[in-house]
């Protein structure tokens, strides 16, 4: 299946979802809830006489098999380590599975609710987890995965936006002027950084990511990727300044405890999130075809968004432009 068609899923109806997980030796009991995600398809789906399984689809073209095996194979890593990360099931050996061209794996359902960032407690607890993930990440490199650069995170966005012509017109100067002095400033933060070690991540480790029962959970490795540690880090971070320094600290000491954490990588913070601003609106843009991105997302294509995302644009030339996010001194 293409990575180009405008209905990627239009074959995976629930009795398709359904044979898929039968397909594997287990007996669906009928159960069917979708799940809220939109690069992929992911289902809760019962099973007869055991607990529900969540299957994930994955979007056809956009990763290869050697890629999500190397997700799976991190993954897995992580689980041996005793790192709370929901792992694929293996079944015959197998975590990747197909079924009428269409790729998926199989994990244990679990449950929780948002983590309370605002709890010191919490904080500290996910510093240790993600200093735990990143002791095992340094292990060795990925092979087939790719790595967060500025060319992938900021340079090809802007061209897609462009020849795609997303932008408005009477927008069009300010957002590619913008974006100019956006990626010099990026780079300079790079520069700043100096020689920043490159491992293994999550890669996507919002709140989003993370259930709390018990302790954190973290899930969905799908956006695993090579980078700098603070890519896992800086999200868990909001507020003001002062606010965000004291999390950071916080975080950070948990995080030492498993993991050494090179404070040249805070002028990073504000550089790899305007990346992240830049690529979510390309990658909306790449997705639109798919009949569930305008349902969902359907304020995109308004004018308002762009002046929106310009703004806040804006307000990341400032940031970067600003002495890097410290601990306190305390810390």
């Amino acid at each position: 299946m293409s990575d180009t068609s405008a209905t990627p899923y239009y074959q995976l109806d629930p009795n398709a979802v359904l044979q898929a997980v039968d397909s594997t030796g287990l007996v669906s009991d009928g159960r069917l809830l979708a799940l809220n995600s939109y690069e992929n398809r992911v289902y809760q789906v019962g099973i007869e006489g055991e607990q529900p399984v969540v299957a994930k689809f994955y979007r056809p073209g956009r990763w290869s098999d050697d890629q999500i095996l190397e997700e799976h194979s991190f993954t897995l890593e992580l689980v041996e380590a005793e790192i709370p990360v929901v792992g694929p099931m293996q079944i015959n050996g197998e975590t990747l599975h197909n079924y009428n061209g269409f790729r998926f794996a199989l994990f244990p359902r679990r449950g929780g609710r948002a983590p309370e960032l605002g709890d010191e407690d919490t904080l500290k607890w996910l510093g240790r987890f993600l200093g735990r993930i990143h002791s095992v990440g340094r292990a060795h490199g990925f092979v087939h995965r790719p790595a967060l650069t500025i060319e992938r995170f900021g340079e090809e966005p802007v061209a897609t936006l462009n020849e795609a012509q997303w932008i408005p017109p009477h927008l069009e100067t300010s957002f590619n002027t913008l974006a100019e002095d956006l990626l010099t400033l990026v780079r300079n933060c790079y520069e700043r950084a100096g020689d920043v070690r490159s491992i293994r991540l999550h890669g996507d480790c919002h709140p989003g990511n993370i259930l709390w029962r018990d302790g954190p959970i973290f899930v969905d490795m799908d956006d695993c990727q090579s980078g700098p540690a603070v890519q896992d880090l800086w999200m868990l971070l909001s507020g003001s300044s002062e606010e965000m320094s004291a999390q950071l600290g916080i975080v950070l000491e948990g995080y030492n405890q498993f993991c050494d954490f090179n404070h040249a990588e805070l002028n990073l913070v504000e550089a790899l999130r305007t990346l992240r601003m830049l690529h979510h609106a390309a990658w909306l843009a790449r997705r639109w075809e798919d009949p569930a991105f305008p349902v969902a997302f359907p304020w995109f294509g308004e004018p308002r968004y762009w002046e929106e995302l310009i703004l806040g644009l804006r307000e990341q030339l400032a940031a970067m432009q600003e002495a890097p996010i410290q601990p306190p001194v305390w810390f």
